[in-house]
């Protein structure tokens, strides 16, 4: 379990001398706010520390092991005279340097249950053969190229083991300065010192899912942000957008914001200005990539930027601690950094030919898993706009989720839904109990454990379908069980669903013969929307739960009805009925 209390266990095992990777990413790590150890295993013995069941590394129970095994240690004196070996040859060892990769790979996997950041291999930049090397029938850049390949693929069906770009990171740092001659040769250091700190970053942006809640919103100004000039005063016709020099850079960088919000980042416009201006050039401006309909809230005024983000979080349902800001003034988001903290603010470049390397350098959007729901998300959103118009005519709760009329569907963990369940652990935030990490390898061994009910949630309405909002992970103790994981997504708080799934648990409890379930909730600074869950649903509160931990107590005996408000369907496991 990724325990956001605990330091974050990494193991960096290398074909090369790779120290300073390790003290440097140490410090990154601290510096990302995520408290860390790193395992450096011993030079070269990457093989034998990942087979021995003994070895120091088998014994460190880390959370994430990064492999890094360079070319020229898989290659030997292959690298420098790849053509004394025939085509067959070259395949064949490409064939088998995949296998063995993997092997480990797997291996490592297995032992710890860790995460495992694998890396591919640098393509060579040069080759004996000079411009012939490409009509080659099956050249030492091939050969190479083949290796990666196999690579991730193998990446691609194991949900344990992620490929880490080496030769892309190569290419960008540049192949020609990514190592230091000298220090290669005095102590085969691979990368060299002045481009460490970018392996470093590079490493983070997988780790930092694990720990730091991963951001949702991203909110954007207009003028001089979408498009170049102040509509206002240039009115459509004169801002600066498409296929010109001077709007060039602002329309790319919308299609790269439109990718990131069909990834699944909500997008929102923090702007002050008329709103019919505004809206004009998002429904009129035959270059304007982002719409109307991609924004899920729009804060279009002249109030100050920060009041709008609070607005725009409370509209969202999500905290400001979810939202990115980008602005090209930097007054706003001097202002919006100082009276919000939380909220990243990420500062754009004078010269907007600069937006687009910005907005791909910046990683706090970077998930480990891409689910269905968040294809989706855009979609979701609208509907919650829908929904909203519903609950202003609405009296009381109770009517409001009538109308709605929502039905939930409680059923088991399955493949299809294992990397929902560790998307939902990882990101959930302000209606999640215990806030426990688990990694999708987790979540896996945990389903297939027969002490642990895991249990998912999905929701529709009459304005569609949310999919996957609700996890409940109980150990089937005896005789009581225990509450390990419990979260809904913010999204659909409070419209009784997580009532409906509670109830579902100690229906499940009651049936299995256990006394009581015990419900564990863990305070942080964003789930204080759950503090009062257990004590709302019947439990009470136990003693000596200790500072940092609240547990909670309910009978198995009595009666367990689901919410008359909405419909409850059983997901294929026995019948739902209240008990």
């Amino acid at each position: 379990m990724m325990s956001e209390r605990r330091p974050l266990r990494i193991a960096l095992l290398a074909s090369f001398t790779a120290k300073p990777i390790a003290d440097a990413l140490d410090r990154a790590c601290h510096n990302a706010g995520i408290p860390a150890t790193v395992y450096l295993g011993a030079y070269q013995q990457y093989a034998q520390e990942i087979l021995n069941p003994t070895s120091a590394f088998s014994r460190c129970a880390c959370d994430v092991m990064i492999l890094a095994v360079d070319t020229h240690a898989l290659a030997g004196d292959l690298v420098f005279r790849p053509y004394r070996l025939d085509d067959d040859a070259r395949r064949r060892w490409a064939d088998e340097q995949a296998e063995t990769l993997i092997a480990l790979a797997r291996t490592a996997a297995e032992r710890c249950e860790a995460m495992v950041l694998l890396h591919n291999l640098e393509v060579p930049m040069y080759s004996p053969l000079g411009p012939l090397e490409h009509a080659q029938e099956f050249g030492i850049k091939e050969a190479v190229e083949t290796i990666n390949a196999k690579l991730r693929s193998a990446c691609k069906g194991d949900p344990r083991i992620y490929l880490f770009d080496f030769d892309g990171f190569c290419a960008r740092v540049g192949k020609r300065v990514v190592r230091d001659p000298k220090l290669y040769y005095l102590g085969d250091f691979k990368v060299a010192m002045a481009h460490v700190p970018e392996l470093c970053s590079a490493y983070l942006a997988y780790l930092r899912p694990l720990r730091v809640p991963v951001k949702k919103c991203l909110v954007l100004d207009c003028d001089h942000t979408l498009w170049g000039g102040v509509v206002g005063e240039v009115g459509i016709e004169g801002i600066q957008l498409g296929p010109t020099p001077e709007g060039r850079p602002y329309w790319e960088f919308q299609q790269h914001v439109l990718a990131l919000h069909e990834r699944g980042v909500v997008l929102a416009i923090n702007s002050r200005n008329n709103p019919d201006d505004v809206l004009r050039v998002l429904r009129e401006h035959p270059y304007q990539v982002l719409r109307e309909e991609h924004f899920a809230a729009m804060a279009i005024n002249w109030e100050d930027k920060a009041s709008n983000i609070r607005a725009i979080a409370e509209e969202l349902n999500i905290g400001v601690g979810s939202v990115v800001f980008m602005d090209d003034d930097p007054l706003n988001r001097a202002l919006v950094a100082h009276a919000l903290p939380e909220v990243e603010v990420v500062n754009l470049p004078g010269d907007p030919a600069w937006y687009v390397n910005t907005l791909l350098a910046f990683d706090g959007f970077h998930t480990l898993q891409l689910t269905d729901e968040d294809r989706q998300k855009g979609r979701f959103y609208a509907q919650e706009q829908q929904r909203r118009h519903v609950a202003v005519a609405a009296t009381d709760l109770a009517s409001y989720i009538r109308q709605l009329d929502v039905a939930v569907t409680i059923g088991p963990a399955s493949a299809m839904t294992i990397p929902r369940i560790a998307q939902l652990t990882l990101k959930t935030n302000q209606f999640n109990l215990t806030t426990r990490r688990y990694t999708e390898t987790e979540v896996h061994r945990l389903a297939h454990d027969a002490r642990f009910l895991m249990l998912t949630c999905a929701a529709r309405d009459r304005f569609g379908d949310s999919g996957i909002v609700g996890v409940a992970i109980a150990e089937r103790s005896v005789p009581d069980w225990r509450m390990d994981t419990f979260l809904v997504s913010c999204r659909v708080i409070g419209r009784k669903i997580e009532d409906a799934l509670l109830a579902y648990v100690m229906q499940e409890a009651a049936r299995a013969g256990a006394r009581r379930v015990i419900g564990e909730f863990i305070p942080t600074a964003k789930n204080t929307p759950a503090q009062d869950f257990y004590r709302a649903q019947g439990f009470v509160k136990m003693e000596g739960g200790g500072a940092n931990i609240e547990r909670w107590e309910r009978s198995c005996t009595g009666a367990f009805p689901f919410p008359e408000e909405l419909t409850v369907d059983g997901g294929g496991m026995q019948s739902v009925r209240a008990i």
